[in-house]
């Protein structure tokens, strides 16, 4: 099956400084935590073998145990501040494992995406942690930022910060895709096959409305019954899922075309093949009553809106055209909040990870980070 992938502009933004001799100190206020350690007893939590920089090691059970230990977190327990934790001590120990030369820091995350609302804040938390991390240690430039500007890495550098980025998201999900890494760092749109990503060549970038139901879900239980209905019905699922590769190819050739040109034809395909996937995810399942009645909505205002991420809840987007008369945005949004919803403007096939400079920072995004 083919699937296409594309990033959001909500950014995560995260900034490193040198910290007070001795200490490295992590500040994530969005999941209010803000933790400190002593250089010196990191040093004995370093990993006995140095396999390098560029080959990004798969993380050792036995090692990312020994790291719950020390930092105090209790077994098996998987909330987004243990796991955020984890991530950054594998990553900083591993990176600087190497020179054996620990240095002090003090690093601020803030974000714009929800947390385990199916959008990818994980990976977008493990790219910027490790693209921060690389340039620190000189493994990776720190391209020039002009004032009010963003600088982008090179290929290699980006294919380094993606191998990175991956071990970050094994820690935090086990056994990961590594699709959302890739679109963090990246950006754009892209092609997944057989375990493999692409990125598009050019894509546009696209308003949406992005609507999270605040309704939980389990990956692993959508999962298991999308298995089984494949199971038992293999003669009905089956062309289902053709169908839906099928609909992946018709809006990869759309999006391709609408790169150099686009007319208000292909956002009436993108339309249709919006509202085709999202009947065949619920016949597959993987739908919720909640993310019905943002497609109803949505569609009395005439929007097109489908799920995204793993579905049974979380969240869905919808598609603004360049005709889309901007009262009845207004009053989409105010609809979906009435029944509950969290409900942003934003677009999709943004840039992926960049070096800001901080004149090109929002106000209250520069407030958060020069917070020490």
């Amino acid at each position: 099956q083919m699937a296409l992938a594309v990033s959001l502009n909500l950014r995560t933004y995260l900034r490193i400084q040198p910290g007070s001799e001795g200490r490295v100190s992590v500040n994530m206020p969005n999941i209010d935590t803000f933790l400190s350690w002593d250089v010196s007893s990191l040093h004995t939590q370093l990993p006995a073998s140095r396999a390098g920089l560029q080959s990004a090691v798969e993380p050792d059970p036995a090692v990312v145990q020994k790291l719950r230990e020390y930092a105090g977190l209790v077994d098996g327990l998987a909330d987004t501040r243990s796991l955020a934790v984890l991530t950054f001590l594998y990553i900083y120990l591993s990176v600087f494992a190497e020179s054996r030369e620990l240095p002090s820091l003090t690093m601020v995350v803030w974000s714009e995406l929800p947390t385990g609302a199916g959008l990818g804040s994980s990976a977008a938390f493990s790219v910027c942690l490790s693209a921060a991390l690389l340039a620190c240690r000189g493994a990776i430039t720190c391209p020039a930022v002009e004032a009010g500007q963003t600088a982008r890495w090179s290929d290699d550098e980006l294919e380094l910060i993606n191998k990175w980025a991956f071990q970050g998201e094994k820690i935090i999900h086990g056994n990961p895709s590594g699709v959302d890494n890739a679109v963090g760092t990246w950006g754009g749109a892209l092609r997944y096959h057989s375990g493999k990503t692409k990125p598009l060549s050019s894509t546009p970038v696209l308003r949406i409305l992005l609507t999270n139901t605040r309704v939980p879900r389990s990956t692993k239980v959508l999962v298991a019954g999308v298995r089984d209905k494949m199971t038992k019905f293999p003669a009905i699922m089956n062309p289902v899922l053709e169908s839906i590769d099928a609909i992946s190819c018709e809006c990869e050739r759309t999006l391709m075309e609408m790169a150099s040109r686009p007319e208000i034809q292909h956002y009436r395909v993108l339309e249709e093949l919006i509202d085709i996937n999202q009947h065949h995810l619920n016949v597959m399942g993987v739908g919720h009553p909640s993310l019905d009645r943002l497609c109803q909505v949505s569609l009395a205002h005439g929007l097109h809106s489908k799920l995204t991420g793993a579905g049974g809840g979380g969240c869905g987007i919808t598609l603004l055209t360049p005709d889309t008369d901007s009262l009845e945005v207004e009053r989409s949004i105010q609809e979906l909040k009435d029944c509950g919803y969290d409900c942003w403007e934003t677009s999709i096939g943004a840039p992926g990870v960049l070096h800001h400079s901080s004149s090109s920072l929002k106000e209250d995004v520069l407030k958060v980070l020069n917070c020490n």
